[in-house]
């Protein structure tokens, strides 16, 4: 099955604003965020099932998946054929999930 990638209004600005205090404040690696989010893209479009399942989201069979060096998570979920990223951050998990459909 092949699935296509969509990320959400909201994702996508938690990336922006993750990405430009990442380039700002981690000179050592600037290019860290994209370069991980892009590895997490590629996994979870191969392997959609390999991020933990997360407990009391909003909407039925939200996952996440931590990036480790750059200690954020990714919050996804599958329906349909669309993987679709619902929010992003290093704090999300504290945030009530509102993922778009």
């Amino acid at each position: 099955m092949t699935l296509w990638l969509r990320i959400a209004a909201r994702a996508a600005r938690e990336i922006e604003r993750v990405d430009a205090w990442w380039r700002e404040n981690r000179e050592a690696v600037p290019g860290a965020v994209r370069e991980d989010l892009q590895a997490a893209f590629q996994l979870l479009l191969q392997q959609p099932g390999v991020g933990v399942k997360v407990a009391g989201a909003r909407m039925p069979a939200t996952r996440r998946l931590h990036l480790r060096r750059i200690g954020c998570f990714l919050y996804y979920r599958v329906p349909g054929q669309e993987l679709t990223c619902c929010r992003y951050g290093i704090h999300a998990e504290a945030v009530a999930l509102k993922c778009s459909r």
